[in-house]
């Protein structure tokens, strides 16, 4: 399976995680230059942007351990442009990131969210 394959498969399922959680998915993969936000979310009054790594093996390490300080940087800068095209304002925003595991059962992952990730 390519990564864009992986990718899209994964946001899919992190898509529905996020349902499950009562979240309500806004937007998926917004694009600018410089920038993606995998997912774009409302759980409660909170806006939410959130980063989802897959991993089928754990030769590179586990899917959390690839959220670089880089790319937490362009997902703040991308974010930050979101919000203030929406002219979200002083309202909450934070930024979460979906982990999923296929390394032990490609059928059923293990889904781990974690939240409010700031460095």
């Amino acid at each position: 399976m390519s990564n864009w394959t992986t990718g899209l498969s994964a946001e899919e399922v992190a898509a529905n995680f996020l349902r499950k959680n009562g979240y309500k998915v806004l937007e998926r993969n917004f694009r600018i230059r410089g920038g993606e936000i995998d997912i774009v979310a409302r759980d409660q009054n909170d806006l939410v942007f959130v980063e989802v790594k897959a991993r089928w093996s754990h030769k590179y390490g586990l899917p959390i351990e690839s959220v670089t300080p880089w790319k937490l940087k362009t997902l703040f800068k991308t974010a930050l442009f979101y919000i203030q095209n929406i002219k979200w304002g002083d309202k909450p925003y934070r930024f979460d990131v979906i982990s999923i595991d296929y390394a032990d059962d490609r059928k059923s992952p293990q889904i781990e969210l974690f939240k409010n990730i700031t460095s």
